[in-house]
């Protein structure tokens, strides 16, 4: 062997050794390491700049992120939200909540909307949404079902006493899935809500899972281009196959545990001046116009009382009343909009039976033929062209409700036009340029 040679093969057994005494070591490191430690380190190795970076590959439909994202969330459990459980003086729900504390811009500070929002579960989620849609120049009322636990109804009233424009409606009902009830609790709280010495324009109403796609800002332009001055209750005349909710009476039941709707063996009576009963939507877009001729008005009270036994409603009363296709009856009411059709993009929503047409599936699950969301639905809800959105279960997709609270917030200061203050932000740094468009 040259001498050459033998530096090569000396060399090379050098080599081996290192690598030897090093993955030794590396290895006598990994195991000596928790098993939380390495499964941390995964993770975050896995997850990249959790969830900006994630969310963002959610939003434009990356094939992978839906694969990652549900390892993801998995990995990394929410917090709880701070001072919804526990009691926090007002200063603290305002800050650690992320509460917007005043107009963000002379277009929002002078046009007030109205809110109700129907809750009975899910605490968090009614946080989520509320500290979403709230401003300071609006005004909430919030109906809790009495059928509540106490400690829900207590923790509720504790976030509501930190403001001045936050109220739980005076009267409440005990809800039954499509039953009167329903359409009562709103009632209600607009009997509340045109009391108030806040001069609101229009009124919304929301239920516990929905989730604004659109910012305060956007719902308010959206009114006063598209709909200025005019209600919004998309609709049709009521079809064939939906004509047993009018046609024979029902009555709800009500016990601990146990609500629902059943039908008995009355039919009724036509309905009052012979009025074409419309079929659409349970939200509605209102102007406070119209709200009072509703509550006042003695041909409104008669189709209410009407109502007061038909199946869900609130999916024929209030777009009955702005079709208004019989003139000579309704013909003073407030902004009707008789020849609307289904038009009015407040919600948006998978039915199960539009599959295939409207939608191309739920990629979470189906409660009651609506779709629960997960994370890959989250493009399809981002390119609606609604201001909100039904329905969510951050405890089942919370990966789902952070990607669209972060992505909501980050577009509503982005519209602002005042300074802007750091508890208004949910990210201290933003590792991740998270796509808006």
């Amino acid at each position: 062997m040259n001498p050459l040679d033998a530096t090569k093969s000396g060399f090379l057994v050098c080599i081996a050794a290192c690598m030897f005494i090093s993955t030794f070591i590396y290895l006598k490191d990994t195991l000596s390491e928790e098993p939380n430690e390495q499964k941390f380190s995964a993770n975050i190795a896995e997850c990249g700049f959790y969830p900006d970076e994630l969310c963002s590959a959610l939003f434009v439909g990356k094939t992978a992120a839906f694969k990652i994202g549900n390892f993801c969330q998995n990995a990394y459990q929410p917090k709880t939200l701070s001072c919804i459980q526990t009691s926090c003086n007002c200063s603290m729900v305002l800050k650690t909540l992320h509460f917007i504390t005043r107009p963000l811009s002379d277009e929002e500070g002078n046009f007030s909307l109205a809110y109700i929002i129907t809750i009975h579960k899910e605490l968090e989620m009614f946080v989520k949404l509320l500290r979403a849609i709230y401003m300071p120049q609006n005004i909430y009322c919030i109906h809790v079902d009495e059928k509540s636990p106490k400690d829900y109804k207590a923790a509720v009233q504790n976030i509501v006493n930190c403001f001045e424009n936050i109220f739980i409606s005076s009267k409440r009902e005990n809800v039954v899935y499509a039953g009167f009830s329903r359409l009562q609790a709103d009632i209600n709280c607009m009997r509340d809500l045109v009391h108030s010495k806040i001069q609101w324009n229009y009124v919304i109403n929301l239920c516990g899972q929905d989730y604004p796609i659109k910012t305060n800002k956007d719902v308010i332009q959206y009114i006063k281009t598209k709909w200025n001055g005019k209600n919004m209750t998309p609709g049709v005349v009521q079809p064939l196959h939906m004509k047993h909710r009018t046609e024979v009476s029902y009555r709800e039941h009500v016990r601990s545990g146990m609500s629902y709707v059943y039908p008995t063996k009355n039919m009724k009576a036509k309905p009052p001046y012979n009025l074409t009963i419309y079929f659409g939507s349970a939200y509605y877009i209102l102007t406070k116009e119209f709200v009072e001729f509703t509550l006042t008005d003695a041909r409104a009270k008669e189709l209410l009382e009407w109502s007061r036994d038909t199946y869900s409603p609130d999916e024929h009363y209030w777009v009955t009343l702005n079709r208004l296709n019989e003139p000579y009856v309704f013909k003073d009411a407030p902004g009707a909009t008789p020849n609307a059709d289904w038009e009015g993009n407040i919600r948006a929503i998978k039915w199960k039976d539009q599959e295939g047409t409207i939608h191309k599936g739920c990629k979470g699950h189906y409660i009651r033929d609506i779709c629960v969301y997960g994370l890959g639905d989250l493009q399809w809800i981002i390119e609606s062209p609604h201001l909100f959105a039904n329905k969510f279960e951050p405890a089942t997709y919370p990966l789902a409700m952070d990607c669209l609270e972060r992505r909501h917030r980050l577009k509503v200061l982005h519209q602002a036009e005042v300074p802007i203050e750091d508890h208004w932000r949910f990210q201290e740094e933003n590792y991740f340029n998270m796509k808006l468009n």
